[in-house]
């Protein structure tokens, strides 16, 4: 029996407990579980930026055309957007843990297959299946830790288990510039094929785990609450909302390809215009038929009910638009304006991951006790501070001062990603972990695009119409098209600024949590 309070309530130690029971074969090996959701996070969020340092060795290798290598690009992040929801929702159906251990398999062998590409189309082709596996791992992972670890540490978990998403999102530039240098693209997906075939070894009886505790769970509610013997059973619990899957997949898709495309068709051109406008239309056809539906692929009553779940995924929308351009386009600027090497734009990036792995943790720690209001905000505030440091960057400013500024950006992220990943997690009931899982990794992934569109636009504006290759594909840039995107770039930083600066504001009108996992 659970120790309560004088009162009669649950102590924290006593919801520990009941928590650990819910799922008590995979609680008990929580610890392990932890490391290895967390290593396939790592790996999964990491192909989306370290790429961006292979593309143009890649695309002179493969002959790729700029088009060519925007797909590359693309593909990944497109896929993965569209499929996070959903894949969230068919894993509270299916078991987290075997959708995770699924894409994990997926992703592995895409890579193998991706790294003897023979042409661009393959490549883009197969990055998308790749994606599949991306999709699966990105979106499981976070709700395999949140269901097997008590409340009391669920922050310190949950940012442990953030850490490898950040850490994967900020190493790709400087890992890839070394890897490229020294071993070749191929190489960038060869050598994440052994660390997946070992998580996928040390995890395989975990699978047995999640079928035992999912079959007690069934047990204990037919027993709790017995149908009658004239009803039928309802299938639709079991079903998945195709049709809103449909169209939830093409809402993104309508959204990212013109974001993403707009360097290469402009954006006065129709085929950017276009799409941004119908998928306006095409979100309020959404919103309308999941409304009506009886087990939607996204539920919209979460946004209502919770204004913590709602102005978290704002937020991480805000950081993302913020911290993942400027991460990619300041390796540009390092290189391009500064001509610095690649190995030394590695070295100075590295910084940022440094400070996040160390503070993170820690983060997570506070949140538990504090709560993920005042730290989010915080962490934005702090974020808005490290991003303002890069508008005045000039083709002399020193080591010292990059240091400096990218120190304060991984400082003002771990402050943020925690809290916030924490109190979405938290807001919502255990049955809908999934599905919160998927709109957290999603709401990232939307920051992502919007960050690469918008401050890519901004960074390459002086540059003509070749701004865009001299980005994505390392072209020549020379003094005056270096000189152009210097300008370029400060701006580009004062956008992210305003970014950060309105996830604080955003992160700070959420009331405080109380957690409702049940």
């Amino acid at each position: 029996m659970p120790v309560l309070s004088a009162g009669g309530r649950q102590t924290p130690e006593s919801r520990g407990a009941l928590e650990s029971r819910v799922l008590p074969e995979l609680s008990e090996r929580r610890w392990r579980l932890l490391v290895i959701a967390s290593i396939g996070v790592f790996l999964a969020t990491l192909d989306s930026t370290i790429i961006a340092v292979a593309l143009p060795t890649l695309s002179a290798d493969l002959k790729l055309t700029y088009s060519e290598a925007l797909w590359v690009q693309t593909a990944y992040v497109l896929v993965v957007t569209v499929l996070l929801i959903p894949v969230g929702r068919w894993s509270e159906k299916r078991g987290p843990y075997f959708v995770y251990w699924l894409g994990n398999l997926l992703f592995g062998l895409f890579s193998l297959i991706i790294a003897f590409s023979p042409n661009g189309l393959f490549m883009i082709v197969f990055r998308a299946f790749l994606a599949v596996g991306g999709a699966f791992v990105m979106t499981t992972s976070a709700a395999i830790v949140t269901a097997v670890f008590p409340s009391a540490e669920r922050g310190r978990a949950l940012g442990l288990n953030m850490l490898g998403s950040t850490i994967g999102q900020t190493l790709g530039p400087p890992l890839g510039g070394v890897i490229v240098t020294h071993l070749g693209w191929p190489w960038v997906f060869l050598i994440r094929v052994p660390v997946v075939v070992i998580t996928l070894i040390v995890g395989w009886d975990l699978l047995g785990a999640e079928r035992r505790d999912r079959a007690a769970i069934r047990e204990r509610a037919i027993g709790e609450h017995p149908a009658p013997a004239s009803q039928s059973p309802q299938p639709t619990g079991n079903r998945l909302d195709l049709r809103g899957a449909a169209l939830l997949g093409t809402v993104l898709t309508t959204l990212f390809v013109p974001l993403i495309f707009s360097p290469l068709w402009g954006w006065n051109s129709a085929r950017t215009i276009a799409p941004l406008v119908s998928v306006v239309f095409l979100a309020v056809a959404f919103v309308y038929l999941e409304s009506r539906t009886q087990d939607p692929i996204l539920d919209l009553g979460l946004f209502r009910r919770s204004r913590v779940f709602t102005s978290a995924n704002a937020a991480s929308l805000l950081y993302m638009a913020a911290a993942h351009g400027m991460l990619i386009f300041t390796a540009v600027f390092l290189e391009v304006v500064q001509g610095k090497s690649a190995q030394l734009t590695g070295f100075l990036l590295l910084i940022q991951p440094a400070v996040m792995s160390i503070v993170t943790p820690f983060a997570g720690r506070l949140s538990d006790r504090l709560g993920s209001q005042g730290l989010s905000s915080l962490g934005m505030l702090v974020t808005a501070a490290g991003t303002a440091q890069l508008i005045l960057f000039s083709v002399s400013t020193p080591n010292w001062r990059i240091a400096v500024a990218l120190a304060t950006l991984g400082l003002g992220l771990s402050i943020f990603s925690t809290p916030n990943f924490s109190a979405i997690m938290g807001s919502v009931r255990r049955s809908e972990l999934g599905v919160a899982s998927g709109m957290f990794a999603a709401s990232r992934f939307c920051g992502m695009g919007i960050s690469i569109a918008i401050l890519g636009a901004i960074a390459a504006s002086k540059l003509g119409p070749e701004g865009g290759r001299v980005i994505l594909l390392g072209a020549e840039a020379g003094i005056d098209n270096a000189q152009a995107f210097a300008a370029g770039y400060r701006q580009a930083m004062l956008v992210a600024t305003a970014f950060a600066l309105a996830g604080a504001v955003v992160s700070l009108v959420r009331e405080r949590q109380h957690a409702t996992m049940g």
